[in-house]
């Protein structure tokens, strides 16, 4: 078991986190106190959070119930019960893209592709992410070339790829691109396996991928 000492200092971090804003503690939070459940990112940064909850959060990912079982070493699940947990389950998935300009990213997004600004982070922003619907794109600022050359369009390097339920819905989607001047790598088609998708180049070159049913 991790030195006790080593465990406050973790809490505490966690606490400075919250305190500054710093979003991707949310999640971790969310994950392991159940009364932040339903609460968003944004939320759970907005409410009092303060060391006994940080606390509890280190404990409960340990597997304790509470600061005071991990003190006293006092597990909360007996092994049986650790068998019959259901196994984690997947929430999202978050593509991440390289990007020069955050800003700059953030407005193709939300002008060409409808998604909306989720958060920025950083003065000037250095983090972000865009939402629409249910998928989410992370925004890495890069100051020097990723990739050599123009290798991502000669080998085809997906950065990101998204789906629809139906075929109409992907021919839309493809026609509102088109009417938005957005740049393809390839246009509409129907792949031998039975995918109907396109490609896109968003400002800094990444390939992203919309597919959904050729029928």
């Amino acid at each position: 078991m991790p030195n006790l000492e080593n465990l406050r200092k973790q809490a505490k971090q966690y606490l400075r986190w919250h305190r500054d804003g710093y979003f991707p503690v949310a999640a971790e939070i969310r994950a392991a106190l159940p009364r932040f459940s339903e609460l968003d990112d944004r939320e759970i940064l907005k409410v009092d959070f303060k060391l006994a909850d940080a606390q509890e959060l280190v404990a409960r990912q340990m597997g304790f119930d509470g600061w005071q079982a991990l003190k006293s070493g006092a597990l909360t699940m007996t092994t049986q019960a650790k068998q019959q947990a259901p196994r984690p389950v997947l929430r999202s998935t978050s593509a991440q893209l390289f990007v020069a300009d955050i800003k700059a990213s953030c407005d193709f997004f939300t002008d060409k592709l409808g998604f909306a600004v989720d958060f920025t982070y950083g003065d000037p922003p250095f983090y972000g992410q865009v939402k629409r619907d249910n998928a989410l794109l992370a925004l890495r600022l890069v100051c020097e070339p990723v990739f050599v050359g123009d290798i991502r369009e000669r080998e085809h390097l997906l950065s990101a790829s998204l789906t629809v339920a139906t075929t109409d819905e992907i021919k839309r989607l493809f026609l509102n691109c088109q009417a938005a001047g957005v740049q393809f790598h390839q246009t509409l088609r129907t792949e031998p396996w039975g995918a109907r998708n396109f490609i896109i180049l968003d400002l800094d070159g990444n390939l992203i991928l919309f597919a959904g049913p050729a029928e």
